[in-house]
C-alpha cells in the first residue's frame, strides 16, 4: 500500500509547483495510491482556509481526483456524499463525513453540534 499525503495532492490539484505536480502526475500514472480520510480532511481545510476556494470548486476538484483509477479511498460513496454536503452547507468537512456515515451507513452520531444535529434531522 502506498499512502499519499496532503501536500502531494495539493501540488497536483493546484499545479503551483510544476516540478512537484509533474512528479505526482507520474506517480499516479504508474502506481495505485491510497488516500485516507484524515488526509482528505487536511486537503479540504487547506483549499478552503488557505487558498479560499469556494466549496463547490473544492467538491469538483476532489471528486475529479477521486475518480482517477490510481486513487483508492475507503468508503468512497460516503466521501462523495460528504463532499457534496460540504459544497451545499456551512458544515465543516469532518461534520459532513459524520453526516454521510449517518445517512449511508446508519451510524449513530453523538454530538453537541447544533448545525450537524439539524442536518441529520432533515434527512
Amino acid at each position: 500500500m502506498l499512502l499519499i499525503d496532503a501536500n502531494a495532492i495539493l501540488r497536483y490539484i493546484l499545479c503551483d509547483n510544476a516540478e512537484m505536480a509533474e512528479q505526482v502526475e507520474e506517480l499516479l500514472e504508474n502506481k495505485v495510491v491510497t488516500l485516507r480520510n484524515e488526509v482528505l480532511a487536511e486537503v479540504v481545510y487547506v483549499l478552503s482556509k488557505v487558498y479560499k476556494l469556494p466549496r463547490n470548486e473544492i467538491h469538483a476538484v476532489i471528486v475529479q481526483f477521486l475518480d482517477l483509477e490510481s486513487v483508492q479511498i475507503e468508503n468512497k460513496v460516503v466521501v462523495v456524499l460528504a463532499l457534496e454536503t460540504f459544497s451545499q452547507t456551512r458544515l465543516d468537512f469532518v461534520d459532513t463525513l459524520l453526516y454521510a456515515y449517518h445517512i449511508l451507513k446508519g451510524v449513530n452520531i453523538f454530538t453537541f453540534d447544533k448545525k450537524l444535529i439539524s442536518k441529520m434531522k432533515q434527512a
